[in-house]
């Protein structure tokens, strides 16, 4: 399975912020859509970083609540990893391992097309592994 089948099942839709926001704007953002991470972008959809909660965390032990209000382009990982859309689910499964992190954007042509988080990764698994289970069971007891 590839990282392409991830997102047409899931969409393809990506929260963004720009690199000017805050870090108190990222951690309203984060809580209202109930994710754990977003892709620090630029107006033509290119990827700048991304912040995650643990980046905030860190900011947080470091500097204390003023960090609040610090740009989020002062705190996120800008070095970021990606895949595109013919990335296969092992490829992202040993990325994100290797690199201890939880999100990866999927980039075409250096622009922002979605994102897929470990979450995806493995209820995908799951699901490829159970129909396997099941395939074999049908297998045996038709044999």
């Amino acid at each position: 399975m590839t990282v392409a089948r991830i997102l047409s099942e899931k969409g393809a839709s990506v929260a963004t912020v720009g690199p000017e926001k805050t870090l108190g704007d990222v951690i309203h953002i984060l809580a209202e859509k109930r994710i754990g991470a977003l892709v620090v972008a630029h107006p033509d959809g290119t990827v700048a970083g991304i912040v995650s909660e643990r980046d905030i965390m860190r900011a947080l032990a470091r500097l204390g609540a003023a960090t609040l209000d610090a740009p989020v382009g002062d705190h996120m990982t800008a070095n970021v990893t990606t895949c595109n859309r013919s990335t296969t689910i092992e490829d992202v499964m040993e990325l994100m391992t290797n690199g201890r992190f939880r999100h990866i954007p999927v980039c075409e042509g250096g622009r922002l097309v979605g994102i897929v988080s470990i979450g995806d990764v493995v209820a995908r698994r799951i699901a490829t592994v159970e129909a396997e289970h099941q395939a074999l069971r049908e297998y045996i007891t038709t044999a």
